[in-house]
């Protein structure tokens, strides 16, 4: 016994349901590839992240910590700076961040 109705109808109508089921599993088949190829790309194509950091205060105006790239601690508020931005703001007395320790990879402590 078949689990498919009987009549030409009847089928005609599960013929059109399906392809139309059909369609959009391979829609969403495309956009899944095409979403995984554009993260993809981001991720071969990002910049390399910067060797220090540097981490300003709650305003954006005063800098509170240097950290040394890729410190988890790091808040959103943080920008890249070169190694002698670094070195100076340190001296300057800009606080060193206590767990990446800036001012020993910067040679300032051993």
């Amino acid at each position: 016994m078949s689990d498919l109705p009987p009549d030409l109808p009847r089928l005609r109508t599960l013929e059109t349901w399906l392809a139309m089921s059909l369609e959009r599993v391979r829609r969403t088949i495309a956009d899944t590839k095409r979403r995984e190829a554009e993260q993809r790309y981001g991720q071969e194509h990002r910049p390399p992240a910067p060797d220090w950091l540097i981490e300003m205060g709650l305003g954006g105006r005063d800098p509170v910590y240097v950290h040394v790239g890729g410190c988890h601690l790091a808040g959103k508020r943080s920008r890249g700076v070169e190694r002698d931005q670094a070195l100076r703001a340190v001296t300057e007395g800009i606080g060193a961040c206590p767990h990446c320790r800036p001012d020993t990879e910067l040679g300032l402590l051993d």
